[in-house]
């Protein structure tokens, strides 16, 4: 054996064990955004390691990763949870919101094309149809993607990746404020917000966006909820 295959070998083996810390961080990451794991659950290391069969030492890090990210909450003895935003930290959150994503409907605009307002378009039905279908969770994942897209197509790369963030903070929000059936605003409203900017109306997709975001945030009601311990097994059943 050459001396080059044992260091091939160990970068093989940390490319795919990169690779599963990845494909774990973004399970966690999909199942508090998705409500699976609810704000205030604990998350506790030797149950997600042994879900995942991996260390506790690599649960640690992605616990970290998501912690940074302010969807878990780190809290010395007492372990991880999932974060359970307050009434002052959503209004942060959709302050936020109403600074960078009005901010990006201009760009927006310029550069959106008919192929990319039917991708929204196509977006916006599929939310429209798991509230239908009473699919609360799904929902609001589905319209935190509809956001986060639209910030993509601003070609700003670094305001999309801060608006990633703030969806997926409202969908914790949704999840411990929000009312069942409806995510605070009409189901029609990201149909008429695309409208507005394949017409090139930067105005009234700024001032649509401004309406929308407040109307969300005046839907939710802040009434706290017992924490609960999840079942992860089930949770993260293949």
């Amino acid at each position: 054996m050459s001396d080059e295959q044992p260091a091939l070998k160990r970068r093989v083996l940390d490319r795919e064990g990169e690779e599963r810390h990845e494909a774990i961080y973004r399970a966690v990451s999909d199942a508090i955004v998705e409500q699976r794991l609810k704000p205030g659950a604990r998350l506790r290391e030797d149950a997600l390691a042994e879900v995942f069969g991996i260390s506790r030492t690599g649960i640690r890090k992605i616990l970290q990763r998501l912690a940074l990210e302010q969807l878990v909450t780190l809290t010395p003895r007492r372990g991880a949870s999932v974060t359970r935003p307050t009434a002052e930290e959503a209004k942060d959150v959709f302050d936020a919101r109403q600074l960078v994503e009005c901010g990006l409907m201009a760009q927006v605009a310029r550069r959106m094309q008919s192929h990319q307002a039917e991708e929204l378009r196509a977006m916006a039905k599929r939310e429209r149809q798991a509230l239908r279908n009473g699919e609360q969770s799904v929902a609001i994942r589905l319209s935190a993607d509809f956001h986060v897209r639209l910030a993509q197509l601003s070609g700003n790369a670094t305001l999309a990746e801060f608006v990633e963030r703030l969806c997926s903070r409202s969908s914790l929000i949704l999840a411990v404020y929000g009312h069942r059936g409806h995510l605070g605003c009409e189901s029609h409203d990201h149909d008429d917000l695309i409208n507005y900017l394949e017409e090139g109306k930067t105005e009234r997709a700024t001032a649509f966006m401004s309406r929308h975001l407040k109307a969300i945030e005046a839907s939710l009601s802040m009434v706290e909820e017992e924490e609960s311990v999840p079942d992860l097994r089930e949770i993260f059943a293949s």
